[in-house]
């Protein structure tokens, strides 16, 4: 395992956090699943989270102590994507996917009671089900998935510090003149409203409790406690920084885009990521704060606690800010998960999907799982480390880009402009250099190619490798 190195500063911070912090044994390994066959699940759910945006999945300069412990008491998987987003907003399909268990092409993002979500298969097993923070993905199938809930916003953006929120509303009534001005930041209101749900659940059964925050997706206005905690002199620049993407890759002027000025400066992006960090460190607080309430309550031991970004983000990375893109750091996500019948310390490099999750809690607490899912469940790696989950991953961005993913290499196709470009991510995984046009990898490209064709087919994506060539 790679030790991480921290500055001296860094190291300080990191030392005075955890004076505060609850002993070790606030977050122990719990009992074994066969003591407790109906676990509690906690579903903690951040906004354009990079896949290595936390401590302990390899970035020495953030500080989340709180997200540390919480992936250092269960197992990471280190590989884990989504599908992409046939929308600018892809939180939207991402959101859909994982609550479905079913692939891009397979379910609408506004999805009817014919796609039904893990939540509901929860409650209709017998659970309560609470939800807050972020729904995206239409109220009917918010109501339908929960029996409990409080300040919730429907919607993409916010200002966190002046949030707009609904109460609950079992009749699934929510107007616009029903929403309320509520004071303090995003991540506290969502964090307050699971505590109180976990002092005054149902005792007579288990409960889902999916906390969905907004941070760290902008306006990144963290409190200035955890802004300080970040001087961008002294912050870690990735290799793949550039002041502009190198073409026009569909999606040069979306929003996101719109956040910096071209060309992109180091010093701009110094401050974008101070304030990003900044916002993880505080929603790494958040987090704390829930779980110490969790073991307050006795409620630890019997709690399977899942952690998991809805999407990744490229701040300043191919010359990108957003996240409308196929690249590594916009794909992939963080995935944690801990507690009853998990292996502790455990790093998985497996290929998997973000819509895996639901059928992996479902057979961790033995649900049927959302029918007709194609998610596949992570539980069977839970035993055998070694086990290959999948082969390959398919995703794509708009009618723009489409890219397979495999053990090793990375293809991503521009069919618009008839472009390719192929990456060794073993050697590469920054994907600095695009081998497309090499000959000593022709080979390899065209047997790409081949699964790229197969792997569209399968999740039904009418796209072909040019813009011209759909299917009928």
């Amino acid at each position: 395992m790679t030790t991480l190195r921290l500055n001296p500063l860094t190291a300080l911070l990191v030392s005075l956090i955890a004076l505060t912090l609850p002993p070790a044994a606030s977050y122990a390994a719990p009992e074994s699943a066969s003591s407790v066959p109906r676990p509690n699940i906690l579903f903690l759910f951040s906004d354009d989270h990079q896949s290595n945006g936390i401590h302990a999945l390899g970035n020495p300069d953030l500080i989340t102590p709180h997200l540390d412990r919480l992936v250092n008491r269960g197992c990471a998987f280190t590989r884990t994507y989504i599908q992409g987003a046939l929308q600018p907003a892809v939180c939207v399909p991402s959101r859909a996917s994982l609550l479905t268990g079913k692939g891009l092409w397979q379910v609408p993002s506004d999805f009817g009671p014919e796609h039904p979500s893990w939540v509901e298969q929860f409650r209709a097993a017998g659970y309560a089900t609470f939800l807050t923070g972020k729904w995206h993905n239409g109220r009917p199938a918010f109501t339908r998935a929960a029996s409990h809930g409080g300040a919730i916003y429907f919607g993409g953006m916010h200002d966190h510090r002046h949030m707009t929120l609904w109460d609950f509303a079992p009749d699934s009534s929510y107007p616009p003149k029903a929403a309320t001005l509520r004071e303090g930041f995003s991540s506290e209101l969502f964090t307050a409203e699971a505590i109180r749900f976990l002092e005054s659940r149902p005792k007579d059964r288990p409960f889902v409790a999916y906390v969905a925050y907004m941070a760290p997706h902008d306006p990144r206005v963290p409190p200035e406690k955890f802004r300080s905690l970040y001087d961008p002199a002294r912050l870690t620049l990735p290799p793949n920084l550039l002041p502009r993407h190198p073409f026009d890759n569909g999606e040069l002027s979306v929003r996101d885009e719109q956040l910096a000025p071209w060309p992109r400066t180091e010093a701009v992006l110094r401050e974008q990521l101070a304030d990003y960090y900044g916002m993880i460190s505080h929603l790494d607080s958040e987090i704390g704060r829930l779980l110490t309430r969790l073991t307050e309550l006795d409620l630890a031991h019997n709690t399977i606690v899942v952690f998991a970004g809805d999407n990744g983000l490229a701040l300043g990375q191919h010359g990108l800010l957003g996240k409308q893109n196929l690249y590594e750091h916009s794909l992939r996500v963080p995935l944690a998960i801990s507690g009853p019948g998990i292996p502790p310390g455990v790093r998985f490099s497996q290929l998997t999907y973000l819509f895996d999750l639901g059928p992996t809690l479902c057979e961790l607490a033995d649900v049927p799982p959302p029918p007709a899912a194609t998610g596949r469940s992570l539980a069977p790696l839970l035993t055998n480390s070694n086990k290959v989950h999948r082969t390959e991953i398919f995703a794509g961005y708009r009618d723009f880009q489409r890219a397979l993913v495999t053990d090793r290499w990375k293809l991503i196709r521009y069919p618009q402009i008839d472009r390719t470009q192929l990456f060794d991510l073993a050697a590469d995984p920054y994907e600095t250099t695009d081998l497309s046009s090499s000959k000593e990898v022709a080979e390899t490209l065209g047997t790409l190619r081949s699964r790229f064709d197969a792997s569209r087919k399968e999740w039904g994506d009418p796209l072909g490798w040019t813009s011209a060539a759909r299917d009928r």
